[in-house]
Parts: structure tokens; sequence; C-alpha cells
């Protein structure tokens, strides 16, 4: 599979799943005395569909880096890994109605807790996969 395969892969499978997303937002709405979705709902709904379109640029970057074809697939890869982490991450939350944000202490899961260094260290993960695969792509263009 190559870098730019993944990366349009990912935006259809996300746009698909803000779509699906969609779905289950609109039903908390029209159950909902305020016709609000509990937050997490309309979190994971919006990233889906935002990240569908960030694969979209990730697959443009790819198509036009002068990196090898495995720099690129990873450079894809890692940012859409942690992509797919978040949405999953709001789906579960928008799922149990946990929190309204899942980075206030102490950090919910359903009636669990989290320790708060697992959360620091997923964060300077995700920070670190998303904007250094994008930026080495992003290198690789210029």
């Amino acid at each position: 599979m190559t870098a730019a395969h993944l990366a349009l892969s990912a935006a259809g499978s996300f746009l698909l799943v803000g779509m699906l997303t969609g779905i289950w937002k609109y039903q908390h709405m029209m159950r909902s005395s305020d016709a609000q979705a509990p937050v997490y709902v309309d979190v994971c709904h919006r990233t889906a569909l935002m990240y569908a379109f960030a694969c979209l640029v990730l697959q443009q970057l790819a198509l036009h880096s002068r990196w090898s074809p495995t720099v690129n697939l990873w450079a894809v890869l890692v940012p859409v890994l942690f992509f797919a982490s978040a949405v999953a991450s709001y789906a579960l939350h928008g799922w149990l109605r946990d929190t309204d944000n899942q980075l206030a202490r102490p950090h919910r899961l359903g009636n669990k807790t989290v320790p708060g260094g697992l959360i620091r260290l997923y964060m300077v993960a995700l920070i670190l996969g998303e904007i250094g695969g994008t930026a080495v792509l992003l290198v690789g263009v210029l």
C-alpha cells in the first residue's frame, strides 16, 4: 500500500465515520429536550469529518513528497493512527457520557479514572506524531 492510497483510504473511512456519527448525533438531538447531543458525540462527529479532509491534505503531500515510499508511508501512517485513536476516544466518551472534558482532572473513563501521566504521555505522543508526520511530508514536498 502506498502512502497516498493509505491517506485516501483513511479520508474515506473518516468521512464515513463522520456521516454515521452524524446519525448518532441527530438521534440524540431529536430525543433531547434542549435539542443537544452529548458533548463527545458532537466532538466525535465533527472531528471525524475534519480528519477526512486532513487525510486528503496528507495524501497530496505524500504524492508530491520526494522522500522514499517507506518514509512517506510512515509519515502518513503515524498521524492517521493518532487521528483514529482520537476519534475512538471521543466515541467512547460519547457512548459512556462520562465527561464533557476528557482533559479535566480527574481523567474519567466510565466510572474509572486514568492516571494523569498516561494522559500527558498520550497527548505528547499525539502532538509529536501528528505534527511530525505532517512536517516530514511537507519537507519532502519543499
